[in-house]
């Protein structure tokens, strides 16, 4: 649901949310003063503990969301890491396999950059993998081709070695991609969140304390909550995911080849 907002959006929603629920407990509790001796003791107990379970539940939101965000990082890294070696051991496969082999590697390459810079599930996204997925089977086919045509060469077995790690690698990274927050988790944050403002504005209203402090807890709470959702945006939100290693790696395949085949020069 909150994935699919734009950032703006989203900003605007929760702080909507935080802020109207403050400003709700504020007027609320100007009508409830003159009952402030009888509420003084529950209301005191019922906020500390409510504020210290909201904590407890925006920080495990927090602490999900940066997990997901550093697992997406990593995984950028892997498979660039993994499509570079596949693309230095490609260089040395015999004719005529390495040349295309090393053509479909930079167009593989770019397919990764692109489905690394859509938003997830959307029809960009899926064309994008369906592309990688075809130069996948094309690579394949030719590694088939080189352990053919010399079955007792080691570049053969080695090169197709870490051309399966680097099909692994596309599925682990596009999972990350697509595994985010349950929707259920960012719900309770959202509410309980309202709830406890709610229940802070209403204490310091009734109590004539001041009310800057709890705009600044809305304002601090709101903050937690884009960022909690907007980590778990890998491609929408303003804190992305960087693809520069895959960049780099794509521009260091303009080079020359640095290894040579059997057949080379």
């Amino acid at each position: 649901m909150f994935f699919r907002l734009s950032s703006l959006e989203l900003a605007l929603i929760l702080f909507a949310i935080v802020l109207g629920s403050t400003l709700l407990g504020w007027f609320a509790g100007h009508t409830l003063r003159s009952q402030k001796e009888n509420l003084k003791e529950p209301f005191g107990a019922i906020q500390a503990a409510l504020l210290g379970l909201v904590a407890l539940v925006l920080a495990f939101g927090l602490t999900m969301a940066v997990g997901r965000y550093d697992s997406r990082r990593a995984a950028v890294v892997q498979e660039a890491n993994a499509i570079g070696t596949t693309y230095l051991r490609a260089e040395t496969l015999a004719e005529p396999m390495r040349t295309r082999s090393l053509s479909l590697l930079r167009d593989y390459t770019d397919a990764a950059i692109a489905y690394s810079e859509t938003v997830p599930e959307t029809s960009a996204q899926l064309a994008a993998i369906a592309e990688a997925e075809r130069l996948q089977r094309s690579l394949w086919r030719l590694a088939g081709e080189s352990l053919l045509a010399a079955p007792t060469e080691s570049a053969p077995r080695l090169y197709v070695e870490t051309l399966n790690e680097m099909i692994d690698m596309e599925t682990v990274r596009i999972s990350t991609l697509r595994n985010r927050v349950p929707d259920s988790v960012l719900m309770v944050e959202v509410i309980g969140a309202a709830v406890a403002l709610f229940l802070l504005a209403l204490f310091v209203a009734i109590f004539h304390r001041g009310v800057v402090t709890v705009v600044l807890a809305a304002v601090f709470v709101g903050v937690v909550l884009f960022v909690t959702f907007d980590l778990d945006r890998p491609t929408r939100g303003l804190i992305r995911v960087p693809d520069d290693p895959l960049v780099t790696l794509r521009a260091s395949m303009e080079l020359p080849p640095a290894g040579r085949g059997p057949s080379g020069p």
